[in-house]
């Protein structure tokens, strides 16, 4: 397994952890110069778009020592940004991730199945 799979799958565990709903990795390393993973996932709520941004930046500084390279959010924080690089993290509230539609977009990138990402994430698991 390589680091940029470990990283998006724990970040994905964190996500999960913090009740992220539809949470997705695409492996697009073989489509794109971007970053080896998207981890995208989607918020109910700008509250819960903005804690889940805040929750995955502390859990992935105490677990990998990381902080992102970039970034972004917009103004109303309904789609924040986390760029480590080699994973990219898009934490949309559900309606834009609807409209920007992101996976569609990435067709041709690999899903990683959530039984690989929980498996590849044990050792992180907060239970």
């Amino acid at each position: 397994m390589t680091e940029s799979h470990k990283l998006a799958s724990v970040i994905a565990r964190t996500l999960d952890d913090k009740l992220g709903k539809d949470i997705a990795i695409l492996n697009i390393s073989n489509v794109s110069s971007l970053a080896d993973y998207f981890v995208i996932v989607s918020g109910d709520s700008t509250t819960q778009v903005k804690a889940l941004m805040s929750n995955t930046k502390e859990q992935i500084k105490a677990f990998f020592g990381r902080l992102p390279i970039r970034m972004e959010n917009d103004l109303k924080n309904r789609w924040n940004l986390l760029d480590y690089g080699d994973v990219v993290v898009h934490i949309l509230h559900k309606e834009e991730r609807e409209t920007y539609a992101i996976e569609k977009f990435w067709n041709n990138a690999f899903r990683i199945p959530e039984f690989d990402w929980k498996e590849a994430s044990e050792e992180f698991a907060q239970y």
